[in-house]
């Protein structure tokens, strides 16, 4: 993996956002392989493919590119909000990979992976819709929120430069992949209390820890009013998915 991009590519195209587009893409197709698998390399979409930049050949994994010629920050732009939340309901995201470069040097600075099966409606927040005025006007678009992520699913591939071993990458993906067990139903509550648990940055916590976030748990699922209920059987789920051990009756230590 090298991290300079091939601004070669981009002969011939005079827009600003398709050159970005073309170097970005023709970089990520020389460089990234595949986290699911052992597979070495990722095939491009064909033209026009909705939502899907690129796939594994072997294994079938998709993938969508997001790159930003700035530090990633807590937020990333992505398309329509409804249909963002329509394809986490049907379990049709592709996994994400958010690159960030330095267009000055024209280098890869910062490229993480988010499997699909680490995204929650939470994580999904409504733009102002375009203004009456505008050519798709009240068209609403989205932003994913990254730290309602869990934070073992912001997977790094390269951070600050520096490039992480494909074991350690692959090893971390394979991690999260029992979240990929769960129905695309009840998955976004086990999601949340994983993402906001994962907040206190604690190897053991107690119930009262987990209650503590009944409020904001409360707020991301208004038509729950059974909150307390509801995360003693997430904390179940941890469990079972091999996250969590349960030490003794209110006590609990993260195994992953």
């Amino acid at each position: 993996m090298i991290l300079n991009l091939p601004i070669e590519a981009a002969q011939g195209y005079k827009s600003a956002s398709q050159r970005a587009r073309v170097i970005t893409e023709t970089w990520t197709l020389a460089n990234m392989y595949c986290p699911a698998c052992t597979s070495n390399g990722l095939d491009k979409t064909r033209t026009g493919t909705e939502a899907v930049d690129f796939f594994c050949s072997r294994c079938s994994s998709e993938f969508q590119l997001k790159a930003v010629s700035k530090p990633i920050g807590r937020k990333i732009v992505d398309a329509a909000y409804d249909a963002m939340i329509r394809a986490i309901s049907q379990d049709r995201l592709p996994h994400f990979l958010l690159l960030s470069y330095n267009n000055i040097d024209a280098i890869v600075s910062d490229l993480l992976i988010i499997p699909k099966f680490c995204f929650s409606k939470s994580a999904i927040e409504a733009r102002k819709p375009l203004s009456s005025t505008a050519r798709r006007a009240g068209w609403v678009g989205c932003n994913i929120i990254l730290d309602m992520v869990p934070p073992q699913g912001r997977i790094p591939v390269i951070q600050s430069g520096i490039i992480f071993p494909k074991s350690k990458v692959r090893n971390e993906f394979h991690l999260v992949q029992p979240l990929s067990r769960l129905s695309a139903r009840v998955r976004g509550w086990t999601l949340d209390v994983l993402t906001v648990l994962r907040s206190m940055d604690k190897v053991e916590f107690t119930s009262d820890d987990a209650y503590s976030f009944e409020y904001a748990l409360s707020e991301r699922h208004p038509e729950n009013r059974h909150v307390r209920p509801k995360i003693r059987q997430q904390l179940q789920v941890l469990r079972d998915l091999g996250y969590l051990e349960f030490l003794r009756r209110g006590y609990y230590r993260w195994i992953k």
